[in-house]
């Protein structure tokens, strides 16, 4: 798992991970980030902020997965 100083290289980085992604699930996936960035911005807890880092990288790495495993099939 890869680790993020801050909110911001972990939201370039998930960027990144979406472009990854078909085309068609992009602008899903994009507008599920964005949303959930939004609704986290008023944390302050810094415990909190690591877990919800940590819990977003694994699920990107979930997706890509998912998306790795229908391309081979």
């Amino acid at each position: 798992m890869a680790a993020f100083k801050s909110p911001l290289q972990l939201y370039r980085y998930l960027i990144r991970c979406v472009k990854k992604l078909p085309t068609e699930a992009q602008p899903y996936y994009r507008h599920h980030l964005k949303m959930g960035f939004k609704s986290h911005a008023d944390e302050s807890d810094k415990e909190r902020i690591n877990q919800i880092m940590e819990r977003a990288v694994e699920d990107a790495d979930w997706v890509l997965l998912k998306y790795a495993e229908k391309q081979k099939k």
